[in-house]
C-alpha cells in the first residue's frame, strides 16, 4: 500500500490542517482506517494522537483509494471539534484483544 498525499491545507480556525490523499493498493484489499492511519503518521512524521483518518473512499475496480484525514494542534481541540463515531474508528482494539485472551 503507498500513499500519496495530494495537498495539505491549514485550517487555523479549527487547529487543524486537512490532509487530502490517494492511497494505492493493487491487488490487495481495501486497506483498514487504523492501517491507512499509520501509514500517515510514519509518512507525516506526527504524534498518531493527533491524526484522525475520516474517511477512505474506494474506486470500483481501480485498486485505489481516495482519503481524508486531518491533523490537530492538541489532543482537547481534537475531542472538542471531532465527533464520536469518527473517533472511534481511529481507536485501536485495545479491548477486543483482551477478550479474546482471556478465552
Amino acid at each position: 500500500m503507498e500513499i500519496d498525499i495530494k495537498e495539505q491545507v491549514e485550517n487555523p480556525l479549527l487547529n487543524r490542517t486537512e490532509i487530502h490523499f490517494n492511497c494505492i493498493y493493487q491487488g490487495e484489499a481495501t486497506p483498514k482506517i487504523l492501517d491507512v492511519k499509520n501509514r500517515l503518521v510514519a509518512q507525516l512524521n506526527v504524534d498518531k494522537n493527533l491524526l484522525v483518518v475520516d474517511k477512505v473512499k474506494p474506486s470500483f475496480g481501480e485498486g485505489r483509494a481516495d482519503g481524508y484525514a486531518k491533523l490537530y494542534d492538541s489532543e482537547e481541540k481534537l475531542v472538542e471539534i471531532e465527533k464520536q463515531h469518527v473517533l472511534g474508528k481511529n481507536k485501536e482494539a485495545e479491548k477486543e484483544e483482551s477478550e479474546e485472551e482471556e478465552e
